[in-house]
């Protein structure tokens, strides 16, 4: 495994992203409208409100290990984020597989969004979302899968367009979120208090409520995908300017206000819902607001929420491409040298963006033909996070203990090997946590999701990484140092 030079213009990407720019960006991908209303009512018809404190619990777990991921993306600020970072601190094979499950967790979890998003559109312009649009054969694919196929290539279209479009969105995005969130949530407050604050603590008196099957960890595995995508600034690091400082700011900067965002949110719905919504709504969101602030301001917050979600999906498909690029760039996927190329004008990795959306276009009618399929994406998606997460903190870990630990310009320090611990400890929990194989569906395999589908993915990944190892070749970091500043 040698090392080869980043800065050939045939490999070098436009460094037009600021500190702002990468902390839109993971903002975006965390988005705190998909995090709170993507888990929302399955978590309060679970556990009842006192599910709350799990956004503070799981927020201050993944601050720790944004934390170190901080740190490890100011030591290495290279396009890949993960894939790169494991394999500089415990090798090509681990670093590889790393970046092989965090690829398949960033596409189902873009399919997936994009299946939500679809349902939003479907519902903001009138259409019922699981009506049948196309019928082919014994194909049937729902108005939601449709419209979501369609934001596929939008968003395909829209990275290609450029970075400043990219840019354009995100920022939006923020201020549809704030507004959506926030403004919402104080509306709620001030006007519609229908609960008292005790209310949050209902359920912790009910027997089994702690127990490891019990609905307060249960929730907790759910909230796990509220908090994921803090660490896509890396995957966008040789595209910002300056990012050894800049993008450890977006890291932690973006988990921090989305989980104050979605913290003080889900405090006024949990505080405002009225009794009947919360015993028998499958939607308690939009009906709470629906009743409490009138169909006009219901209408404009699917509005908000289409937003969040489209921003959310964006930011998934570029973050997905950047990483199958950095990994064709290291020759370390089959047709490399396709999926390596950078477009003339922008710079942008068109290939590997197209494949990413290829095979999202496939998961999504996957979901239509397959019994099951959509379940098995949604479960293995959260599980995937934390299985790629726990590749570096263990690196980091190791690295550590045989103190050859060098820190980047962004550290903390005599703290950061505190923290390093801390977060590893935090990731094994909330990957058993999400992982474990409760008795929820039907279907007993489906509680095996995350195993089945990891297990699946291995024995892929291991058969691919066989044929390509020979010839990987990494990015030499150093020589990246002089074009940091755009």
């Amino acid at each position: 495994m040698s090392q080869s030079s980043a800065t050939d213009s045939k490999h070098t990407l436009k460094r037009e992203f600021s500190l702002w720019t990468s902390f839109a960006f993971a903002f975006a991908f965390i988005s705190p409208i998909v995090a709170l209303y993507g888990i929302f009512g399955l978590a309060y018809s679970t556990a009842g409100p006192s599910f709350w404190w799990n956004f503070i619990l799981v927020f201050l777990g993944q601050l720790l290990v944004a934390m170190v991921f901080a740190e490890l993306v100011s030591v290495w600020p290279i396009e890949g984020s993960i894939y790169q970072w494991t394999t500089r601190l415990m090798g090509q094979g681990f670093g590889w597989l790393a970046g092989w499950f965090y690829m398949w967790t960033l596409v189902a979890a873009m399919a997936t969004v994009a299946i939500g998003a679809g349902s939003f559109v479907g519902r903001v312009i009138g259409i019922d979302p699981l009506a049948t649009s196309i019928a082919i054969g014994g194909l049937s694919i729902t108005n939601q899968v449709t419209v979501g196929l369609v934001i596929l290539a939008l968003g395909s279209l829209a990275n290609v367009t450029g970075r400043g479009v990219l840019k354009v969105l995100m920022t939006g995005s923020i201020i549809a979120e704030v507004i959506g969130s926030l403004g919402l949530g104080t509306l709620l407050l001030i006007n519609h208090r229908n609960n008292p604050v005790s209310v949050l603590t209902d359920g912790f008196s009910t027997e089994g409520y702690l127990s490891l099957s019990g609905p307060f960890l249960v929730t907790m595995a759910f909230v796990g995908f509220s908090f994921v995508g803090f660490e896509s600034a890396g995957s966008i690091a040789e595209e910002v300017k300056n990012p050894r400082k800049n993008i450890p700011k977006a890291v932690i900067f973006s988990i921090t206000f989305v989980a104050l965002v979605v913290i003080y949110t889900a405090f006024a719905l949990i505080i405002s819902i009225p009794p009947d919504i919360a015993a028998n709504s499958a939607d308690p969101v939009y009906d709470t607001l629906n009743l409490l602030l009138g169909s006009g301001v219901a209408k404009f917050a699917l509005i908000l929420f289409t937003i969040g979600f489209l921003a959310s999906f964006l930011a998934l498909q570029t973050s997905a491409s950047r990483l199958i690029w950095a990994y064709s760039r290291d020759k370390a996927l089959p047709a490399h040298e396709s999926l390596s190329k950078l477009s003339s004008g922008q710079k942008q990795p068109v290939n590997a963006l197209l494949l990413a959306t290829l095979i999202g276009a496939i998961m999504m009618i996957l979901s239509q033909v397959t019994p099951n399929f959509y379940a098995l994406m949604i479960n293995f998606t959260t599980g995937g996070f934390f299985l790629a997460f726990l590749f570096p903190l263990v690196g980091v870990a190791v690295v550590r203990m045989k103190k050859q630990w060098t820190p980047g310009p962004f550290n903390f320090g005599k703290f950061s090997p505190l923290v390093s611990t801390a977060a590893l400890v935090w990731a094994i929990f909330m990957f058993l946590d999400i992982s474990w194989p409760r008795a929820v569906f039907e279907q007993r395999y489906l509680d095996w999701s995350v195993a089945i589908a990891a297990s699946g993915l291995l024995v892929i990944g291991l058969a691919i990484h066989a044929t390509v190892r020979g010839r990987i070749t990494l990015v030499d970091v150093d020589a990246m140092d002089h074009d940091e500043n755009g």
